[in-house]
């Protein structure tokens, strides 16, 4: 999981040097400071016994990391072809998130 929320961050910080001015500080920076704190969760969850707390953090910023894509879509920032690339990413990551999170309950149960 680790390395697919990695390449993103990669993808998105690359991505956004394309934007123009006026949405590459605003809603660029957003997308990555919200793919950092999750990667810094994922890390946490990681490193530690209280890992569902992590784990629903990072799940928060994954879904708030779809909504601003589907933004620079709407904006006419992202083609349709990177916006599908990095939404498989997206998705790849939920899904890896999710199973964690039901593992990590059953765990603690």
């Amino acid at each position: 999981m680790y390395k697919v929320s990695y390449d993103l961050l990669l993808d998105l910080f690359v991505f956004t040097k394309e934007f123009n001015k006026e949405y590459k500080y605003t809603v660029g920076e957003s997308i990555k400071k919200e793919t950092i704190e999750m990667i810094v969760n994922i890390y946490r969850a990681n490193s530690r016994k209280d890992k569902v707390k992590h784990i629903v953090k990072a799940r928060e910023n994954i879904e708030v990391i779809r909504v601003l894509l589907r933004l620079l879509r709407d904006l006419k920032q992202v083609n349709i072809k990177k916006f599908a690339r990095l939404n498989d990413k997206c998705e790849s990551v939920s899904k890896q998130l999710t199973a964690w999170h039901k593992s990590s309950l059953n765990a603690t149960k």
